[in-house]
């Protein structure tokens, strides 16, 4: 079945339903927008803490921010992107209200700011500590609504289209490839559809999947990075994994794990011991709201040198009452495990958490890939740098949103629908046992990402990473060239595709730098 619109969304998070929803005001045609489950299963909903913007004038300000930003990204951050985000944070804000999304507020009306690591001020915006589900009902209430917006749930986006499909030779040294849609799974005929825009938005947010433990969904699988990496276009900065340093501490809950927000920190939280003793004051001088890089690569250590599955994040010095009203869902949580935060300490451990790196965007979000953009997880703009600073990613979300949908407005009627794009041939069959090896792999994956390109690295572990994910790949591969594709065997050639990436590009960086920490090249007394 072929199937034509304007614009074609892949992906269902605060990315592609901010972006829908900006570009159905144009009147500029029909819009798709496809996500591979529900649409309240995206990344964005599980987003705890908040999302940063300026808006207490008193005692903050963009240069204060973007200062925070950089120093954060450890010097390498985009100063172009960073200012965009930054100086574009409360127009954003204005959107996101306007859109029905709520933040808390004081008594007087003004926002409840709160502030976590590496922030130097108050600016975290936030809804209690679910902040990104208030977003995602925000937001999907309003896309719902939009009689523009076609949203098609449980469809799998499997690749996008390119001059590749028309039988011309496409390299990385190809200047001038296009995208004419994308090649799309229906679950309920279980074929594959050809879905022909004159534009198309990726949106499909991160990778943490590959890794074993995870505060991602399952879904995050790292599906538009590798669409667009098989279809030639530019991936940058993808060794830059940023694991969250306090995702709780449960064996029965790995994947995802449950996080417990940085504003906790931020709120008075201290990490410590299991018996009771301090240790961030031996790595940096901003205890434990030092940056996510730092805080997670000090845990590590502290649970190698001790022999420790987790250490503890110590509320009780708190207001019981207040922490309940500040951290209601995290206090529900703990307590259904056995923890009363408000009297015991809260186990935690650092797991994969969030891609700085990605699909490589200019400041109108476009990709190296002509009518492609991509924005949200998935895309890297440069804002991040070496290193997220908490609470930026959904702001830059909507800020790139914003920014691509007024290009590609203003382009789209540039472009045509490309009517010579072939079919996809889908014959083959899938035996249950090819089934079972395809689950199997995916949890191969998992244990080489996590044992050997997790948090603290070396040219050997990555080297043996680089080694059995190509024996994955060639195995995978071969499979999908003879069977009937499936979302489980698309997201397995993700995940691999993913993992190499992080891999090889790991290995190129010749230092420690963010994220990227290798004791082949190690900076002093690991992080400074």
């Amino acid at each position: 079945m072929i199937r034509k619109y304007d614009f074609l969304i892949i992906g269902g998070g605060v990315a592609g339903m901010s972006y829908a929803l900006k570009v159905s005001k144009s009147g500029k045609g029909r819009i798709a927008l496809i996500c591979k489950t529900t649409l309240d299963e995206a990344n964005t909903a599980k987003a705890q803490g908040g999302i940063a913007s300026v808006t207490n004038l008193m005692v903050d300000n963009f240069e204060k921010h973007i200062q925070d930003t950089i120093i954060a990204g450890d010097y390498i951050s985009d100063p172009e992107a960073v200012e965009q985000v930054v100086k574009g944070g409360p127009d954003g804000i204005r959107d996101l209200l306007s859109w029905g999304v709520n933040f808390d507020k004081k008594e007087n009306g003004e926002f409840d700011l709160h502030r976590e690591g590496g922030h130097s001020e108050f600016r975290i915006l936030h809804h209690a500590d679910d902040t990104g589900f208030e977003i995602q009902r925000g937001l999907m209430e309003a896309v719902r609504k939009d009689p523009n917006i076609e949203v098609l749930e449980n469809h799998f986006a499997v690749e996008i289209i390119t001059q590749h499909h028309l039988g011309i030779r496409v390299t990385r040294r190809t200047t001038d490839i296009e995208c004419f849609g994308a090649y799309v799974l229906n679950p309920k005929t279980g074929k594959i559809d050809t879905y022909l825009s004159r534009v198309t938005l990726i949106a499909t947010g991160g990778t943490g999947a590959v890794y074993a433990t995870t505060t991602n969904p399952n879904i995050a699988t790292g599906d538009g990075i590798a669409m667009v990496y098989r279809a030639k276009g530019k991936v940058r900065d993808m060794e830059f994994v940023q694991f969250h340093p306090t995702a709780l501490y449960n064996p029965a809950e790995r994947h995802p794990a449950y996080l417990i927000t940085e504003a906790m920190r931020g709120y008075g939280g201290i990490l410590r011991l299991p018996d009771g003793q301090e240790f961030m004051q031996k790595y940096d001088e901003r205890l434990s709201l030092a940056p996510r890089d730092i805080v997670a690569r000090a845990i590590d250590n502290e649970m190698k040198i001790h022999g420790l599955e987790h250490v503890c994040l110590d509320v009780t010095h708190k207001d019981p009452e207040e922490t309940k009203h500040h951290f209601p869902n995290i206090y529900a949580k703990c307590l259904s495990i056995g923890i009363d935060i408000t009297k015991q300490y809260i186990p935690v451990a650092p797991c994969a958490h969030y891609m700085c790196g990605g699909i490589k965007v200019d400041l109108n979000a476009q990709s190296s890939i002509k009518r492609l953009y991509a924005v949200g997880e998935c895309s890297c703009t440069g804002l991040h740098g070496g290193n997220r600073l908490a609470s930026n990613s959904l702001i830059e979300a909507v800020v790139y949103a914003d920014a691509a949908a007024k290009h590609s407005i203003g382009n789209i009627d540039n472009y045509t629908f490309n009517e010579r794009i072939p079919e996809w041939n889908d014959e083959g069959t899938m035996s249950n046992e090819e089934k079972v090896l395809i689950a199997q792999d995916a949890r191969e994956v998992n244990q080489i990402m996590s044992t050997y390109v997790g948090i603290v690295r070396s040219d050997l572990r990555l080297h043996r990473a680089w080694e059995r994910l190509d024996l994955l790949y060639e195995e995978t591969e071969h499979l999908f060239k003879r069977v009937k594709p499936t979302k489980d065997i698309c997201e397995l050639r993700n995940m691999i595709n993913v993992g190499y990436l992080i891999t090889r590009q790991a290995l190129e960086r010749k230092e420690s730098r963010g994220l990227h920490y290798t004791i082949d090249y190690p900076k002093h007394a690991l992080d400074k």
